[in-house]
């Protein structure tokens, strides 16, 4: 089965209390050489709305720039909205599509609300009712304008029987264009069997928590963040090894569990002189250095895309 392979385009990302980490300014244009280099056919950026906080913070800066030359945005909105006064984020939905419907493959509403750590958006109370209110506003904006565009969210792997997050979404389920998963195997935990803890969490997404939503079996699953943290004790020969078999065990099952589309976390380091494994994700290092991952991944696109 053939995949679309895509990347988030930056290197910002947040360590374990949530906090923001800092580092070198990014290179737009050195982004831009990496991302014909790699052969992605997607980019992926992200917005945080947020009227309280005054400002929607963009990772990387402008992401829409980089999709050009062929290549599609993954517009993912972050809800870090603390009221439950929803008018102004679905009207910032909808402004997103009018705005860069032209260069958007897919809108992600709202971003691993299943849990309030780095990354996840359920530290505010409205974020539920924010994605089923902002898909459905999402939705009817994007048919108004007739624009092909996938509507969507994601999560990351849960574990609970009663799968309670997705269970909360049934309004949704059938409606969605896409179900998103992010997932960092041996990053938070170590792990002696990566593929095998690949397959059996893409089989549980499917299976257990799409499932609970009523996200039928035809509804494409996206892995939207992938990706292993390199550091003190953590090679870069060793992240290259797992993105190949990352990557191959996704594209192994993408037949049988509907996945069209990778997207590896990420470009570009936040900060290479951190020890922190989540200050590391990138193919290349702050100052734009190759890692042996990088051509690792541009193999696997040119094979498998």
């Amino acid at each position: 089965m053939t995949m679309t392979f895509g990347i988030y385009a930056g290197g910002l990302g947040a360590d374990p209390e949530g906090n923001a980490i800092p580092g070198p300014p990014e290179d737009p244009e050195r982004t831009a050489e990496l991302l014909d280099e790699l052969g992605v056919q997607l980019v992926r950026g992200y917005v945080l709305y947020s009227d309280a906080e005054g400002a929607h913070i963009e990772a990387p800066p402008a992401p829409w720039r980089h999709a050009v030359d062929g290549r599609r945005l993954d517009l993912v909105v972050c809800f870090h909205e603390p009221g439950d006064d929803l008018r102004g984020w679905c009207e910032f939905l909808r402004t997103m599509l009018r705005t860069h419907g032209d260069r958007l493959a897919t809108l992600q509403v709202a971003e691993e609300a299943n849990h309030d750590g780095p990354g996840g958006d359920a530290g505010y109370p409205a974020v539920r009712r924010a994605i089923v209110e902002g898909v459905l506003a999402a939705r009817a904006e994007a048919d108004r304008l007739g624009i092909d565009v996938g509507i969507g969210c994601n999560s990351t792997p849960i574990f609970d029987p009663e799968q309670e997050f997705w269970a909360s979404l049934k309004e949704i389920g059938p409606v969605i264009d896409y179900a998103g998963l992010d997932f960092f195997p041996d990053v938070f935990r170590p792990l002696t069997d990566v593929r095998g803890a690949v397959e059996t969490v893409l089989r549980g997404f499917r299976e257990q928590s799409l499932a609970a939503a009523g996200v039928p079996a035809t509804t494409p699953l996206r892995i939207t963040e992938n990706g292993w943290g390199t550091g003190p004790g953590r090679t870069y020969a060793r992240q290259a090894e797992v993105v190949e078999e990352v990557v191959r065990t996704v594209a192994g099952q993408a037949a049988a569990l509907n996945i069209t589309a990778y997207e590896h976390f990420a470009l570009r380091d936040a900060d290479s002189t951190s020890p922190r494994p989540m200050s590391q994700f990138g193919l290349v290092t702050s100052d734009y250095v190759r890692k042996p991952a990088f051509d690792t991944y541009r193999r696997l696109i040119s094979e498998l895309s």
